[in-house]
């Protein structure tokens, strides 16, 4: 339950607070970790200046890198291990940064010698040179030909150990493979067993010094040692229970419920197995050296010893975190709280197996065991880790059949096919390992059960990572909504703050699948050091033509493109709201040259970027030239309602505000943008007109050059009316109305007289402010007109009604015959 004193606080309060937290107790781990690691270190004498390295010549530099570019190609024409292969192509792969580093570095240099030789020009046959000018021709002279030549070395090494790293790739394949072909005697038959018989006694001897060390080191260990190393383990796991109970306080009190919490726990709970085991291990590690001088056979064992316990605890803290078995609520992937719980005590018991059948591993090669002995190790290892993944299929899959048949389940007992594929897999993947370990294929056969381990421990951090990244950038976009009161994102700022989070959300998780790719590809030669010597080929740049694009430049041109955009619409603003109101142009005419301006910033924004991606403005006006007959061909229109909106803005024939008429659309023009205006017709919708249509066809402009609005009425009354009377009354109600202008002063005319009907028509005119205001102000002179007319009784004239009837239609008594009465 979440206590009372902490309901108060905002989502995203809780969020970061318990982030916040949660990383001060990681700091002062790590800081502990450091500080017990880096001890031994300091009580060392360190050869090294403090500062930094001292610059190194390029000449020295070249030659060092052609010396190390000599031993790898000597060391490849004898057989090596893969390990040896490992470290032969990691060093060819800095050799080759580096001498592409000394490439980069020289060729400016070269430049710069190249273009002074140049001003010098040719020397002249005819007259002597200045003594001090053909002293400074040669000095450039062989500059330049010195720094041509260790140009050229430079790239000549890249290139070499390009090819090495290329071989020595090609030679750990070839390894691999033919590894995974080998075969030795079965374990289930006497020959097998007979061998290690006979090499144990030489894997004893190798085994003995180290066991003697050992031992040796063990005694040699002060008594305050010990009690420092069990006070440091003590500590480790106090801190290990403490920073448990921590985290679910923190988790249930600090961050609102949802899967943001369950992520972030199940995260914790990952970093707190890793870094249990690992601090312990190094504890006892620092512990022994600090009081013993130990051999690098024994420190590479005691390192190892780290590496596995951290691997371990990995192992055990992603099972514990997805299971979750002890908390159902909190678990992330749709697992049946039967098969969770179960399978709770799986992870550690795996865990268990792999850091000793890994240590055992290490230990043969550290002492050079015999054969027998190795293939022993991975025939025990690949076994036990069969049998305990093949024991926790078994279980999950009896406990979903008996959940599927069971009708009295409250969950859903329904398998996906991607999971049942998935568990044939296995199945599949575990008989055919354990069938080659037991025929002798046990380089293939552990190979094949170990990579599915690595599998599981690889897909399921990818899995929880993803979910951890995700799950996080949509509690940031909850909190961004919440805290702007913008729910449905209707404001631009919220919105460019929601679209950064999704595309934030979007490249983590493509980075930590990428990530899981390599690590997968690692066993197979194509490993994380692999991807990133890839990554750093690409900072050398991609030839299109004559142009060189770098990925530093591509980030460059948009930083470039996006802070060019941002003060185009930081000064437009500026423009629009402060400056342009203290000038004495209108609202249209303001907007118009706050759009111009932006038109131009955006233009200058693009060049810059383009220069800054390497691409000058010469070529982009070449690349202009040649896309001018595609644009005068395919882009006409286009063209044509862009140059249409550069002259309503310059000449403005039309303004933001003014009322047109156009092709039988009427209202208000709203925005000149352009390519195209917008005018709001009287029902607010708006109509998308083609700038090329004002300047093409006939415009009709209500409210250019602030007209009148004219107000006329007409008025048919009765022959008999008293013509004056009418007058002065309509004139004098025209002069009463507040909107109607005394100059023009209003008039009433007598428009006609009609002596076959007895009318007399009257045209009443008068003139207001603006055209807006005419048919309002004319409603309200009707109502009052026929008001008046109405109090001095002066009738208007009924028009004239004529009805056709059939020349049979019989006339009924009493009634005239010229007037035809309604049929019944």
């Amino acid at each position: 339950m979440t206590s009372p004193d902490h309901t108060s606080f905002p989502t995203h309060i809780r969020i970061f607070s318990f982030s916040g937290r949660l990383a001060l107790w990681w700091l002062i781990a790590l800081i502990a970790l450091m500080a017990l690691t880096l001890a031994p270190a300091r009580a060392q004498p360190r050869d090294a200046k403090v500062g930094g390295e001292a610059p190194v010549d390029v000449s020295t530099a070249l030659d060092t890198l052609r010396a190390q570019m000599d031993s790898v190609q000597k060391s490849l024409k004898e057989p090596q291990t893969d390990a040896e292969l490992v470290d032969l192509r990691a060093t060819a792969q800095a050799a080759q940064a580096k001498a592409d580093a000394a490439a980069a570095a020289i060729a400016p240099q070269l430049t710069s010698v190249q273009a002074r030789l140049a001003q010098l020009g040719v020397p002249s046959t005819d007259t002597p040179e200045a003594a001090d000018v053909a002293a400074q021709r040669t000095e450039l002279t062989k500059s330049s030909s010195k720094l041509d030549a260790q140009n050229k070395l430079a790239r000549l090494i890249s290139v070499e150990a390009g090819q090495a790293a290329e071989q020595i790739l090609s030679l750990r394949r070839s390894q691999f493979q033919a590894r995974m072909g080998e075969r030795t005697d079965s374990i289930l038959g006497e020959p097998f067993w007979a061998e290690l018989h006979r090499e144990w006694p030489k894997d004893a001897r190798r085994l003995k010094p180290l066991r003697t060390e050992l031992t040796a080191v063990l005694a040699a260990t002060p008594l305050q040692a010990w009690i420092g190393i069990f006070l440091a383990i003590v500590l480790i796991l106090g801190l290990r229970v403490f920073a448990g109970r921590a985290l679910i306080r923190l988790t249930t009190t600090r961050v609102p419920p949802g899967r943001l919490r369950r992520s972030l726990f199940a995260m914790a709970v990952v970093l707190l197995s890793i870094a249990t085991p690992g601090l312990v291990a190094d504890a006892l590690r620092i512990g022994l050296a600090r009081s013993n001088s130990l051999s690098d056979a024994f420190s590479t064992l005691l390192d190892w010893v780290l590496v596995i316990s951290c691997y371990g605890g990995l192992i055990a803290g992603l099972g514990s975190a997805l299971l979750a078995p002890v908390r159902p609520s909190w678990r992330l992937p749709p697992i049946l709280d039967t098969v969770a719980s179960s399978l709770g005590r799986f992870p550690l018991i795996l865990a268990i197996v792999v850091s000793i059948g890994w240590f055992f591993e290490e230990l043969a090669k550290i002492i050079n065991a015999s054969l027998a002995a190795t293939v022993t190790i991975e025939c025990f290892m690949a076994l036990a880790l069969a049998v305990t993944m093949a024991a926790a299929l078994l279980r999950a899959s009896r406990l979903r059949r008996r959940h599927k048949l069971d009708p009295e389940s409250a969950q859903s007992p329904a398998s996906p096919l991607w999971l049942t594929a998935l568990f044939s897999l296995a199945w599949l993947v575990l008989v055919g390992g354990v069938i080659c370990v037991l025929t002798g294929f046990v380089a293939f056969g552990s190979f094949v059960i170990k990579q599915m381990v690595w599998y599981a421990v690889v897909l399921s951090a990818m899995y929880l990572l993803t979910v951890l990244i995700h799950d996080g950038c949509v509690s940031l976009l909850a909190s961004i909504r919440h805290n702007a009161e913008d729910e449905h994102l209707a404001r631009p700022l919220t919105r460019a703050r929601s679209q950064a989070v999704v595309v934030l959300s979007g490249l983590g998780r493509l980075g930590i699948v990428l990530l899981a790719v390599a690590f997968l590809l690692a066993p197979f030669g194509e490993g994380p050091a692999e991807l990133l010597s890839h990554i750093d080929y690409l900072h050398a740049g991609i030839s299109i033509g004559e142009v060189q694009i770098r990925p530093t430049s591509v980030l460059q041109s948009a930083v470039v493109l996006l802070l060019g955009f941002g003060c185009v619409r930081i000064l437009q603003r500026w423009l629009a709201a402060q400056y342009l109101p203290t000038t004495s142009l209108d609202p249209g005419m303001r907007q118009s040259t706050a759009n111009l301006f932006s038109y131009a910033g955006y233009v200058l924004a693009v060049a810059l970027a383009l220069s800054a991606a390497g691409l000058s403005l010469e070529r982009v006006a070449w690349i202009a030239s040649a896309l001018s007959v595609g644009i005068g061909f395919g882009l006409q229109a286009v063209v044509q309602n862009f140059v249409s909106g550069l002259i309503l803005l310059a000449e403005r024939p039309v303004r933001v505000g003014d009322w047109v008429s156009l092709g039988g659309v009427e209202g208000d023009i709203r925005r000149i943008n352009v390519r195209a205006t917008e005018i709001q017709m009287s029902d607010r919708s708006t109509v998308i007109v083609p700038n090329s249509e004002f300047i093409t066809k006939v415009v009709r402009n209500v409210t250019h050059a602030n007209p009148l609005g004219l107000v006329q009425i007409k008025l048919p009354m009765p022959l008999s009316t008293d013509a004056e009377r009418v007058r002065s009354l309509i004139v004098e109600i025209f002069r009463s109305h507040d909107d109607v202008l005394d100059e023009p002063a209003p008039k009433v005319l007598l428009d006609g007289i009609d002596p076959n009907h007895g009318l007399l028509v009257f045209n009443a005119t008068g003139y207001v402010n603006s055209p807006r205001a005419a048919y309002g102000v004319r409603s309200a002179l009707l109502f009052e007109v026929l008001k008046q007319l109405g109090q001095a009784n002066l009738p208007l004239s009924k028009p004239s009604t004529i009805i056709m009837m059939p020349p049979d239609t019989p006339v009924l008594p009493g009634t005239d015959a010229a007037m035809p009465t309604a049929p019944a």
